[in-house]
């Protein structure tokens, strides 16, 4: 038997007695609700009758109508300002809402007050409205008057800013050598350098634009751990200052207004202090000292100030890394139990004191004069720095010294803050010599050849080995023969360094150093490990070729250098840039595939000056009127303001006082 379909019902309830669907009239609750709401409209209409003011006198009944008539178009289109505009909320130009410009906003209100005379006339004759508008434009063209001449009046201040600025800083005025100043030879290969140059530079533009560094066979960016996950560019800060100094002046205004609008320090990875302090904070202030741009000064600060985070321990010795997110600092997980590295801290004196010269900010000199005064108050063991120091405890970490990687331009940055100051700075010179000493009694060694060298200590034993990167050191002592105890003494030793790492080129198949060399009875100047045979274009060995042939004007440096120019050319150069190599002792070396940012930074650099006449940048004067120098307090900061004392003079006797900014 079929069973008919069950349909759902819906039944309203109120208080349990069902309410049926057809019910038509209202409840007697709705009944009251609704009283209740016309009885609260008459009330509103009786008020308004009533107590509402009389507005007739106030307004005609033509006005009313126009207005009445205008409601709709205000509504949608409201009206703002002069001429119509309409409003909105992102409209920047509207600078009497958005910049509080006083003038202007007293301007749009009696402008204001003119419309509402045009639909109001306050019961006025004709006449009295005239003169009542006449008043008020007289009124207006006062106004604008004076806007014009404020906005004139800061126009000029702006342009006596900009003078002081300019006149306080212009530059350096890089003389490019003149025809006939150097032999066709000289010239001929300070033209082949800046060729080198070029060909780094439009390599990197054609294939990585924006990345770290170029990989000039694989035609790509690369960036280094040192950077980050992130791209900054360093090629081109690191390079922009070597571009000015040879006059190559597209590529520089190229690379200069990349740094104007697209460098930020914005990522998420943790960088190197170090690293980001020498290559981009020295490189941008190195520009600065050459061109005065004002961009190049902006840009070091706020690069300066991502990394003051890595001051915050208990010493104020900074961490090697820094989070550019979060701020945190940290070291390296291999460097002897969390120690900072004598290297990275010791290098940031230069750069940070310049920093708060040209900004007039004392919190980079307090950073690094803090370095100072902790190192001051340690014990040396055998008078050395070891390369390892806590930054939490104050403590050294493993007893491991080096001229070479870990320690080298610790001693270097020591002589040059002493330079620096104008050889004020007494206390960084002392801290130099002492720490000369020390690495004379405990480390300077001669092979059985004769040839001098710095060897490493390790925890009570010497390591009869000398990196590339300690190779600088002969241009060092050099540097600081003059202000010496005994000039000649370290003149010659100067020399017999620069020997020494030359005999590491020459004893190579491809004329290119190691990236290290040793010394035992069966082994001078040559790498034996595997590791220690790759060159990736470092500058040091030519660093000291070039102070070298400044003071000296010996022209085997000249040729050395030429050595090194000829050897890049044939075992580096590719139709993409310029590459290390992986072994030295190779006829046909692999290449490394990277183009180094310091390559152009300083490698190219010191080859340039050391083809260049004296005067591209003189080495015995200085031009203060080009740049103002800080002769800074070193023993503490008692005195407010007192860290930044300017000397003004015509010149200054300092030996290689350029070097600080450019040859970074």
């Amino acid at each position: 038997m079929a069973t008919g379909m069950v349909l759902p019902t819906y039944q309203k309830y109120i208080n349990g007695v069902p309410v049926p669907s057809s019910r038509k009239t209202l409840r007697l609750k709705e009944k009251y609700i609704l009283l209740l709401v016309f009885f609260s409209f008459s009330s509103v209409c009786f008020g308004a009758f009533f107590f509402l003011p009389d507005l007739r006198d106030r307004m005609s009944i033509g006005d009313v109508r126009r207005q009445m008539g205008q409601a709709g178009h205000d509504m949608l289109f409201p009206q703002a300002g002069i001429g119509g505009k309409i409003l909105r909320h992102d409209d920047t130009e509207d600078e009497s809402i958005h910049r509080g410009d006083k003038v202007k906003l007293k301007l749009l209100i009696d402008i204001d007050k003119i419309n509402a005379i045009n639909r109001v006339r306050l019961n006025m004759s004709k006449n009295e409205h005239d003169l009542v508008r006449q008043h008020i434009m007289t009124e207006k063209q006062q106004i604008v008057e004076k806007q014009r001449e404020a906005e004139e009046e800061k126009k000029r201040e702006e342009e006596k800013k900009m003078l002081e600025v300019k006149k306080d800083h212009e530059g350096i005025k890089i003389e490019q050598p003149a025809q006939d100043v150097d032999d066709e030879v000289t010239k001929e290969r300070r033209e082949k350098i800046q060729q080198m140059m070029k060909h780094s530079w439009d390599s990197y533009v054609k294939y990585a634009w924006g990345q770290n560094e170029l990989r000039p066979i694989s035609h790509r960016g690369h960036s280094a751990s040192i950077f980050g996950n992130s791209a900054f560019g360093a090629t081109i800060v690191d390079g922009l200052d070597t571009l000015y100094l040879m006059g190559l002046m597209d590529e520089y205004k190229q690379g200069r207004d990349w740094v104007a609008t697209q460098l930020t320090f914005n990522g998420a990875g943790d960088i190197s202090v170090f690293e980001t302090n020498i290559r981009f904070v020295g490189g941008l202030l190195a520009c600065y000292a050459l061109s005065g741009d004002q961009i190049f000064k902006t840009k070091a600060i706020e690069i300066a100030d991502k990394l003051l985070p890595a001051f915050n321990t208990p010493t104020g010795i900074p961490y090697a890394m820094i989070n550019l997110r979060t701020g945190g600092g940290r070291n390296w997980g291999w460097a002897s139990g969390g120690s900072s590295i004598l290297s990275e801290f010791g290098t940031l004196h230069i750069e940070f004191a310049y920093l708060s010269h040209i900004s007039g900010n004392d919190v980079y000199l307090k950073k690094v004069q803090r370095i100072r005064e902790i190192l001051m108050q340690m014990d040396k063991p055998h008078g050395l720095y070891p390369n390892y120091l806590n930054p939490k405890t104050g403590r050294w970490g493993q007893q491991h010294v080096s001229i070479g990687a870990l320690g080298d331009s610790f001693y270097e940055y020591l002589l040059k803050a002493w330079i620096q100051s104008d050889k004020t700075d007494t206390e960084a010179r002392n801290l130099y010599d002492t720490a000369l000493v020390g690495l004379e009694n405990k480390l300077l060694r001669t092979s059985t050849s004769g040839l001098k060298y710095f060897a490493e200590y390790k925890n009570g034993r010497l390591e009869n080995k000398m990196d590339h990167l300690g190779c600088f050191s002969g241009g060092m002592l050099a540097l600081g023969a003059d202000g010496s105890s005994n000039k000649d003494k370290y003149m010659t030793l100067a020399a017999d360094i620069a020997h020494t790492c030359h005999e590491s080129y020459d004893r190579s198949v491809t004329k290119l150093g190691p990236e290290a060399f040793r010394f035992d009875s069966s082994t001078e100047a040559k790498a034996v490990k595997q590791n220690e045979k790759y060159y990736i274009l470092r500058p040091e060995v030519i660093e000291t070729y070039f102070y070298m042939w400044r003071l000296t004007k010996d022209p085997k440096y000249r040729e050395w250098g030429w050595e090194a120019v000829q050897a890049i050319e044939k075992f580096c150069r590719t139709d993409g840039g310029y590459t290390g190599i992986k072994d030295v002792y190779s006829n046909n070396p692999m290449k490394d595939d990277v183009q180094q940012s310091f390559f152009l930074a300083e490698t190219l650099k010191y080859l340039y000056m050391l083809f260049s006449d004296d005067a591209v940048l003189p080495l015995d004067k200085w031009d203060i009127l080009t740049v103002q120098w800080l002769e800074y307090c070193t023993r503490n900061f008692q005195v407010a303001n007192s860290v930044f004392l300017l000397t003004k003079a015509e010149q200054h006797n300092s030996a290689l006082m350029d070097l600080l900014w450019w040859l970074h």
